[in-house]
């Protein structure tokens, strides 16, 4: 705990930003299967994740504390993804377990929910989704809607957003929509992390894999 204690306050010093890496805890693992976001059949055992509190920016600009499961390997740099989105005062809306909605990623969406760990399969395939490995972070997915080969959005609070463009920069919402220009967008590709905003096919704006 002195050590965990000791990274905080270094990271306050450093960077001003508040955040925790830890291993999960038996509390934790029990959210996760309860709330459905892991299972023994999942592609990544518990001892490669980390539970993350994670400080942002709400739409009103509070300070608030998240958290978020990923893959240890990217823990570190997934801290310091969203240390540089707090100090840019880019905007989430909420940062929640997936669990908290029994694993349902739409729920979570339409909570407009930032999350990452899920254990389940990718949209429309049979693969595991990067997700399912703790490698994918889906950001503001009201703002940044999935929209199918066929022109699809699942969410209707997502209508508004299908044409890309920011209007009002002082309104939080407009500044949560991600574009390839944008800092946040930038921030996440600085650190090699992929963006489903530049996809072909299908477009998933909200979506950020390793």
């Amino acid at each position: 705990m002195k050590y965990i204690v000791n990274i905080i306050l270094l990271s306050i010093f450093l960077f001003g930003y508040e955040y925790k890496i830890q291993k999960i805890s038996p509390q934790i693992e029990k959210r996760m299967k309860k709330g459905n976001s892991w299972k023994r059949a999942c592609p990544i055992a518990l001892a490669d994740l980390r539970y993350l509190d994670l400080a942002y920016r709400d739409f009103s600009g509070n300070h608030r504390m998240g958290e978020m499961i990923v893959h240890k390997d990217v823990s570190k740099e997934v801290v310091q993804i969203f240390a540089k989105l707090y100090a840019i005062e880019y905007p989430i809306y909420s940062m929640k377990l997936v669990s908290d909605y029994q694993g349902n990623d739409w729920q979570s969406i339409e909570a407009g929910n930032t999350s990452a760990l899920n254990c389940r399969k990718a949209t429309a395939s049979k693969k595991w989704s990067k997700h399912a490995y703790g490698k994918a972070i889906d950001i503001n997915p009201i703002q940044n809607p999935y929209i199918s080969s066929k022109g699809r959005i699942s969410h209707k609070s997502s209508l508004k957003y299908r044409h890309r463009g920011h209007i009002d920069p002082k309104d939080s919402a407009d500044k949560a929509l991600l574009l390839k220009s944008d800092k946040a967008t930038k921030i996440f590709k600085k650190y090699g992390w992929k963006w489903g905003g530049e996809w072909s096919r299908v477009k998933d704006y909200q979506h950020f894999y390793k």
